[in-house]
């Protein structure tokens, strides 16, 4: 819900200048790859299980790491689908150069990042994890 909020404000007929669609604002192609496998992405319920799965797929296969706490897992994978596994590879080396962990996004890796893409990615993943939170704060006090 936090990504979807920050990539489309949950519109489902936002459309990007890339050619990103829906809610989740995924690529046609992303989603049709063999990693996540939709390849209709029109409707909302598509689009969502599509960027899920993505994200899923980026956090398992770049981010698996036992070493890495789960709030890095996440942002990692938030890091990951808005600049790409590629860049946050370069970022986590470039963070291991600068003595930095690069396990931890927060003040470690998110320094590198700003330094390979700028402030984009960097602001990204604060605002997803601000929303996440929020909504894990809303759900917690209505679920009572």
């Amino acid at each position: 819900m936090a990504q979807a909020y920050q990539e489309s404000h949950l519109d489902q007929s936002r459309r990007s200048y890339r050619g990103a669609v829906g809610i989740m604002q995924l690529l046609p192609s992303t989603a049709a790859s063999p990693n996540v496998g939709i390849v209709d992405i029109s409707t909302m319920e598509n689009n969502i299980h599509a960027g899920v799965k993505y994200l899923a797929f980026l956090r398992q296969r770049y981010f698996s790491d036992p070493e890495m706490r789960d709030v890095d897992r996440l942002a990692f994978g938030w890091a990951a689908y808005n600049a790409g596994p590629a860049k946050v590879i370069k970022m986590r080396r470039l963070a291991k150069e600068m003595g930095l962990n690069p396990n931890i996004w927060f003040d470690h890796v998110e320094l590198a990042a700003a330094k390979i893409v700028g402030r984009e990615t960097v602001h990204y993943v604060r605002s997803v994890f601000t929303h996440y939170i929020a909504y894990g704060l809303v759900k917690e006090r209505f679920a009572h």
